[in-house]
């Protein structure tokens, strides 16, 4: 890969994001739904340790430290510029529902959660998969219809031409699969089976999305988990970059998502299910960081507690060159990496398949 690729990346993002700045939004809303990767404040007001509302995350975000598990943007909020909207609010920090609910989209992402329910219980409440649809639901039944005057084609026309964003299934291994003490989940079941089982529970959930009113949507891979300094400073990796044996993990899930993906979109009519691809790129950039502008793939920029494998510990400086960092803390990329998967999806089919951004948008 050439060693100009980050820039490349970055550049067109930019060119992208300006150019959209300056048209009508190319979708009427974003919607966005996950974990920690995506989270953009719904964790402030649980009752839970996974949050990142202090500093130093949000280093480098306009608006501060909102709860977003990075120093910046995430892929959401790149998104959401290239589509000429706002960023999505995180849900639970609306109100008044009814009246100042944004018809242009709302984030409904949960740090420390997952597709399983019980993923992420013993760090605190989070929102699942399942209850983050209940809560969209509870949106689009709700709270949007006086937006368009209770007429459902009107609803039923908006939502069809907004674009969904997810990425979930990390911390059911990290927070699961892999962690013995609160969980027997890998004692239970071999790999193959628990990825069928995550991918099963995952379509049926989307299906449930479809029926609610989505039909533009982007599903993320879960991302090389062997490569994060959590994993890396735990298990013992032989000289390697990365844990490969957990990356193999994630990757018995990501191998079953095309066919799933392409099942639900052609059996649910008018509906397109595009794959986040994204596992090779952040792996490849892990492997071969100088190709993307990074200089350090290995250590997290900020001051993470328990020897750099958990979140940022309040208040103290990062490193100073951020964006020549791969991880921000632990578990989490910097808004360097994130812009990179997001001009990549943007404009990039071996990215988002089978069709990138600008091309689902005009479905």
């Amino acid at each position: 890969m050439a060693p100009f690729i980050f820039f490349q990346c970055v550049f067109t993002l930019m060119i992208s994001i300006t150019a959209a700045a300056l048209q009508p939004p190319l979708a009427p809303a974003l919607y966005v739904f996950g974990d920690s990767l995506l989270d953009s404040g719904n964790n402030n007001l649980l009752p839970t340790i996974a949050r990142a509302n202090f500093l130093p995350y949000g280093a480098n975000f306009p608006k501060g430290n909102t709860g977003r598990f990075t120093n910046g943007k995430t892929v959401a909020d790149f998104v959401a510029e290239f589509l000429g909207l706002q960023y999505s609010p995180p849900y639970l920090s609306l109100k008044n529902f009814k009246s100042s609910i944004p018809v242009t989209g709302l984030n409904y992402a949960s740090g420390g959660c997952g597709i399983l329910p019980e993923t992420g219980r013993p760090y605190g409440k989070c929102l699942h998969l399942e209850e983050q649809f209940d809560l969209f639901e509870k949106t689009v039944k709700s709270e949007l219809p006086s937006h368009f005057n209770n007429n459902p084609e009107k609803l039923s026309d908006y939502l069809s031409k907004s674009v969904v964003v997810i990425s979930i299934g990390s911390n059911d291994y990290l927070n699961n699969y892999l962690e013995t003490i609160f969980f027997k989940t890998s004692q239970r079941f071999p790999p193959e089976p628990f990825a069928q089982l995550l991918v099963d529970s995952l379509s049926r959930q989307l299906e449930r999305l479809y029926n609610i009113g989505a039909r533009k949507v982007i599903m993320f891979e879960i991302g090389p988990i062997g490569c994060i300094p959590s994993v890396t400073r735990k298990y013992e990796h032989n000289g390697q970059q990365c844990v490969e044996d957990k990356n193999q993990l994630v990757t018995h899930f990501n191998n079953r998502l095309p066919s799933m993906l392409t099942n639900l979109t052609s059996t649910l009519t008018g509906s397109t299910f595009v794959l986040g691809h994204a596992h090779w790129l952040s792996y490849d950039a892990a492997i071969n960081p100088s190709s993307y502008g990074i200089a350090d793939s290995t250590n997290p920029c900020c001051k993470a507690w328990l020897n750099g494998t958990s979140g940022c510990i309040p208040l103290l400086k990062p490193c100073r060159n951020v964006d020549n960092n791969y991880f921000w803390d632990g578990y989490h990329l910097t808004e360097a990496m994130y812009s990179v998967i997001a001009a990549r999806c943007i404009e990039d089919k071996s990215v988002c398949i089978p069709l990138n951004l600008k091309e689902l948008v005009n479905v």
